[in-house]
């Protein structure tokens, strides 16, 4: 879950700012990722709770990305387009 106590994105946020201003491809954001997660590894220890804690931490952020931006967008282009057949409409739920 990212929504962490305002004092804590406080001292996170102007970090993550500065090294946002160094990345420019989707390699580097890439690397970026991956180098968080290997540290949250060696940190911890190599052991499977510890490597399954970060599919997890990478697996939640990916759905929360696509549940509070992704999906919003899909409907607003559904809206703007028409939806693909029937079943996007939602009219079966």
């Amino acid at each position: 879950m990212p929504y962490i106590e305002n004092e804590k994105r406080a001292v996170i946020s102007p970090a993550v700012m500065e090294l946002m201003k160094l990345l420019k491809t989707k390699g580097e954001y890439n690397y970026a990722i991956s180098l968080l997660i290997h540290t949250y590894i060696q940190r911890n220890g190599l052991r499977y709770e510890h490597l399954n804690d970060a599919v997890g931490i990478l697996e939640c952020a990916k759905q929360e990305f696509i549940r509070t931006v992704v999906s919003p967008y899909e409907d607003i282009k559904i809206k703007e387009n028409g939806a693909v057949s029937d079943l996007d409409e939602k009219k079966y739920l």
